[in-house]
């Protein structure tokens, strides 16, 4: 079960990464948070489950390079909830100091990987025939002045605690009220994130009841039988990996109204206490920001052209009229209720028609008026003008033909 749910998070981790990251940089934090979580149920997998000597002896080779990624599981979330509450994926200065953990472990346990192979063969199988050989074993120079079981316990620890931090600020942004400022149809943030941080803090506690009670009880008996902690565990991890899919649009994160937008709010706002007017102000405010990204949107296009290059996608757009790529995107998603690429072959074949209406037809070929307008061969070109006309292009150009003669 632990090796499916690892290898589960990490596709997970690679499909948010993959398709989502450059549309929304939250995404990244949350990817390698599930990414790096993955990595450390595969590595307990090696240790405690495969009975593989290889796979031991060569997670014991790497532990320097496997082990310390997992000390980033805490700041990957904190990153991430910050992100979606401040709408603010950029990294401070004082950041650097989430990673410190980290570097303290891998300089620690790095001098391990110059130990000779076979004694490393040689644990990996004392490990095999009794796993209580954990309690002894000392991967690393940490091992030298603290216990070995004070060293596996600072991974949930660091977990639990940037949990409770990151619920922290999750706490005082909804008692401050700033939910307010979050867009309507937002709200299932509220939702996600009250879920995801709840499973976290269980498989936190879990984690590290099973840790303090491995080193004070045989192994065996712990991991290697049905046992409640084991089973609330497991099931923490299973709902972590499988919110997300109930919850696709948290991969748009939480659009926020700029501050000059805000400062602007809080000016016109008059002092009404009835919510139900306060709500109609909000919603009113929420369509003027949305409906000013839809002019912003039109003018670049109109102004600029960038549907005429074909790489033309949301990122390109997003530079263009100087909007975070996620804010367009909810834009199209909930308001204009079109998918970018539709919108962009809108204007493609508005200036494709332009083109055949001077004549352009009878100096090139259909494939040519697609590539003057953005298309990249003529196949696309012709299925988004039929889409969008409902008629081909040479059937158009002897239209407008006929209906010029007629004129004249």
């Amino acid at each position: 079960m632990l090796l499916f749910l690892s290898i589960s998070g990490i596709l997970l981790s690679a499909i948010l990464l993959y398709f989502n990251a450059r549309n929304n940089r939250s995404t990244i934090y949350l990817g390698l948070f599930f990414l790096l979580l993955s990595l450390y149920s595969l590595y307990q997998y090696i240790l405690l489950y495969s009975k593989s000597v290889t796979l031991i002896s060569l997670f014991l080779f790497n532990i320097a390079i496997v082990s310390s990624p997992v000390y980033l599981i805490g700041p990957m979330l904190y990153w991430y909830i910050r992100t979606v509450l401040t709408d603010d994926p950029r990294l401070k200065r004082n950041d650097i100091w989430h990673l410190l953990p980290m570097a303290v472990y891998f300089i620690a346990a790095f001098p391990h990987t110059f130990i000779p192979w076979q004694e490393k063969v040689e644990a990996a199988r004392s490990l095999v025939q009794d796993v209580n050989f954990l309690q002894e074993y000392k991967a690393t120079l940490l091992d030298r002045f603290i216990p070995v079981s004070v060293v596996y316990l600072t991974r949930p620890l660091l977990v639990l605690g940037y949990t409770l931090w990151s619920a922290a600020l999750f706490f005082i942004f909804l008692k401050k009220g700033k939910v307010s400022e979050v867009f309507s149809k937002q709200h299932f943030m509220k939702k996600w994130l009250c879920l995801f941080l709840g499973l976290l803090l269980v498989l936190g506690i879990t984690q590290i009841l099973q840790v303090i009670r491995g080193f004070n009880m045989h192994f065996s008996e712990l991991y290697f039988h049905i046992n409640n902690i084991r089973i609330i565990s497991t099931f923490g991890l299973i709902g972590l990996l499988i919110t997300p899919f109930f919850f696709p649009s948290i991969l748009y994160g939480l659009p926020r109204v700029p501050e000059s937008k805000m400062e602007e709010k809080q000016e016109k706002r008059t002092e009404i206490s009835q919510p139900c007017r306060e709500n109609r102000n909000h919603n009113h405010f929420e369509k003027a920001y949305l409906l000013s990204i839809g002019q912003k949107t039109d003018a670049c296009m109109k102004e600029h052209q960038p549907y005429l290059q074909p790489d033309c996608n949301l990122g390109h757009l997003a530079k263009g009229v100087n909007l975070p790529e996620h804010h367009l995107a909810y834009y199209f998603r909930e308001f204009k209720k079109q998918h970018f690429t539709e919108y962009r072959n809108e204007w493609r074949i508005k200036h494709a028609k332009k083109l055949i209406l001077e004549g352009k037809i009878r100096e090139t070929t259909l494939e040519g008026i697609g590539l003057q307008s953005g298309f990249t061969n003529r196949n696309t070109f012709l299925a988004a003008f039929k889409r969008v006309e409902g008629t081909s292009p040479n059937a158009y150009a002897a239209f407008q033909k006929r209906q010029f003669d007629q004129n004249n």
